[in-house]
């Protein structure tokens, strides 16, 4: 019988628990129950589980299916060759191949040969009808001929020997010949036609093996990751007729190795090659980028390397194909960084911001283009927007107004470059955009206001982060949102009127903003920018917001970037960038400037200047008391009409009260309890309600709306 044992111990960790409090512990002598056993079913099932989705089981049916797969397409390769050598088949494919791309000339020079192979057959067809006659007499004059020139070559020898019996000895050796012939054909025979299936298979496994002739997922790993494997003609029509679109599949399979007849010449294009594709009839160029995944992947390439777009020649799609694992590859410096003696133009030149797929310099004019970036957090929006102010600030010309609503630093380079910098996140902040940019609607309106042939210098006004000012909630104290997309939005109004007459006089608006929407960057104002950029995206809808269905239908895909990997990489749709003939858009990789080289251009752009004070923040003149004032100008007058209330508002102060309406002086007074009410037909305003109005107000100035 087990026996249960009693131990009494104090801990021996005092510093974790008291050392006068004792622990009990039972230790028992009785074993520890048995666990259940597993059902041998399920244990079967675990073993058959683990056996097949071992590695070296998959790869050996993997091979199996390979080697299979070589053998059966060998012969179906092996038939097509016989058949096309056989007939005219490869003929009438190339004919109909040159007459779908328009060569008539080709076509006709094909027919000539397809009817010379005709006539040929057919006399080979007709010699055939006399051959039994011709070889039964050639093989009784050459069994003649044989015979007696056997004969003859015994009585030579028969003469030399003395030897009758050497007569036939030469006839007697042939016929001994032919019957060591006959014994060998019966003993290799059985082997023959056992072995000769096998030699027959191992030779289709040899033709399907050297075409590669299975599917992708059996082909072995160094030849399926197909790592820097050159785009050919061949690999180019292969990937299109496994592309999924049944009429392109059944064109080709009709052309045969003549579809490379759609393609125009491979060229070197920078990191990749690209080529040309004219599709046959009944495709749509739309069919082919949908399935751009498929594609790059029939071309053993990711997605992220394969680029559709289209030209101008109809039913044609363009394809860049990226070498394997170029465009993760850094493109290098700025030439910002690298050449210190750089200075811009604003005008005439071009900002350095990178390079296209090509490898080509993709440089920007800026001349009086409105400019609008946007992509997803985190994605380098504000180093490319900011290495184009960079590259202006170089214009001792150019002056800037820039609001950074993010506000951790990312422009603080330009303090002492910027005539106003502000930055923050707050809606104070946003407040304080708002009114910069309506002060920019001053400058403009004053600059259109000028002479004709008046020069004005380039005024940029800089908003990084914009969807947090049309985000905003607030208010102005007339109620005008300052956020939003409705007419009296105080910032897309002024954006509008910028994006309306400051191009004229110089005046251009920059944003940049994140994950657009209908509800962030209203539609507007991103049409009224001239150079659309977009870095990565989510959606399809995102992209034709950002570059607007022009270029997504031309083959802009921003939505198809990956976010965090191609970081700096944005789709430009823009005229003051070369794009290809037929493009409507183009893929740059933007240079990174890092902090450090940024406040070097600035301390480089800031010598070219005499000094520049920056503003941090919006001077306003001073508050006025508006129901204080409406009070006073009515003097003594127990009440007042209201278009004299405002004729003496105005006189008090123009700038304040100049261009005031009725329904200005109505927002002020609503809710007060001295709203203007009529007297003998006409608006007024009481003194009496005024006064009572003025007693009643609350400490933060607001007024009670009792009487």
């Amino acid at each position: 019988m087990s026996e249960n044992v009693v131990r009494l111990h104090k801990d021996p960790e005092p510093a974790a628990q008291d050392a006068s409090v004792t622990t009990l512990t039972v230790v028992s002598d009785a074993p520890a129950p048995a666990p259940a056993p597993v059902p041998l079913w399920v244990r079967s099932g675990r073993a058959v589980k683990r056996v097949a989705t071992d590695e070296r089981t998959t790869t050996a049916l993997r091979g199996v299916a390979r080697h299979g797969l070589y053998t059966f397409n060998g012969g179906r390769i092996v038939v097509r060759r016989t058949w096309d050598g056989r007939t005219g088949s490869r003929y009438e494919r190339m004919i109909r191949a040159a007459e779908a791309a328009g060569n008539h000339e080709l076509a006709e020079e094909w027919e000539e040969r397809l009817q010379r192979f005709r006539d040929a057959r057919h006399r080979r067809r007709m010699d055939l009808l006399t051959s039994p006659v011709d070889v039964a007499k050639g093989a009784a004059i050459g069994t003649g001929m044989s015979i007696g020139t056997l004969v003859a070559l015994g009585i030579v020898m028969a003469l030399n020997t003395k030897d009758i019996a050497d007569v036939i000895t030469p006839l007697t050796a042939v016929i001994e010949f032919i019957g060591l012939l006959i014994t060998i054909v019966q003993v290799v025979w059985p082997y023959a036609v056992t072995l000769a299936p096998l030699f027959a298979l191992l030779a289709l496994w040899s033709v399907g093996r050297k075409q590669q002739a299975a599917p992708q997922w059996a082909l072995p790993d160094n030849i399926r990751s197909g790592e820097g494997e050159p785009i050919t003609p061949s690999i180019v029509v292969k990937a299109l007729r496994d592309l999924g679109v049944p009429a392109l599949a059944r064109a080709i399979k009709e052309m045969g190795d003549a579809g490379a007849s759609m393609l125009g010449p491979i060229r070197i294009a920078g990191c990749g090659v690209e080529v040309d594709v004219t599709l046959p009839s009944g495709v749509s160029t739309v069919e082919v980028q949908q399935r751009r995944r498929k594609l790059a992947e029939n071309l053993t390439r990711h997605e992220h390397e394969v680029f559709i777009t289209i030209p101008q020649a109809a039913r044609t799609v363009r394809l860049w194909v990226a070498d394997s694992g170029a465009l993760d590859e850094p493109i290098g410096p700025s030439p910002l960084v690298t050449d210190e003696t750089m200075t811009a133009d604003y005008a005439k030149g071009r900002a350095p911001w990178g390079q296209d797929l090509r490898g080509d310099a993709a440089a920007l004019s800026l001349y009086q283009r409105h400019l609008l970036i946007t992509g997803l957090s985190n994605q380098g929006k504000t180093v490319a927007l900011r290495s184009l102010a960079l590259w202006l600030s170089l214009d001792k010309s150019v002056q800037f107004l820039m609001g950074d609503l993010k506000g951790v630093g990312d422009w603080a380079m330009f303090d002492g470059l910027a005539s106003t910098l502000i930055q923050g996140p707050t809606d104070e902040h946003v407040i304080q955009v708002v009114e910069m940019v309506e002060g920019a609607v001053e400058e403009m309106n004053r600059r259109i206001q000028a002479p004709p042939g008046t020069t004005f210098p380039p005024l940029i006004v800089l908003i990084d982060e914009a969807q947090v000012a049309f985000m905003c909630p607030l208010k102005d104290e007339d109620k005008r949102p300052y956020g939003g997309a409705k007419a009296n939005s105080r910032y897309f109004m002024a954006v509008r009127k910028i994006h309306n007459q400051g191009r004229a006089v110089n005046v251009l608006m920059w944003q940049g903003t994140q994950d657009p929407t209908d509800q962030n960057l209203p539609k507007l104002v991103r049409e009224g920018a001239h150079t659309r950029a977009s870095l990565a995206l989510g959606t399809e809808s995102q992209a034709r917001m950002a570059l607007g269905d022009k270029a997504v239908d031309g083959g802009a895909a921003p939505n198809l970037l990956r976010p965090g990997l191609d970081q700096g990489t944005l789709v430009l749709a823009s005229s003051g960038i070369d794009i290809p003939a037929g493009q409507s858009s183009i893929t740059v990789r933007t240079h990174y400037i890092d902090d450090d080289n940024a406040e070097a251009i600035t301390d480089r752009a800031k010598a070219l200047r005499d000094g520049v004070t920056t503003l941090h923040a919006i001077e306003r003149g001073e508050e006025r008391d508006r129901l204080a004032d409406i009070a006073g100008v009515l003097g003594g007058a127990s009440r007042l009409r209201t278009q004299d209330v405002l004729k003496r508002l105005a006189n008090l102060d123009e700038d304040a009260y100049g261009k005031w309406s009725f329904i200005d002086l109505k927002r002020v007074l609503d809710g007060t309890g001295a709203e203007p009410y009529k007297s003998d037909g006409i608006m007024t305003i009481s003194r009496d309600r005024l006064a009572r109005a003025l007693a009643n107000r609350d400490d933060d100035g607001s007024a009670s709306a009792s009487e």
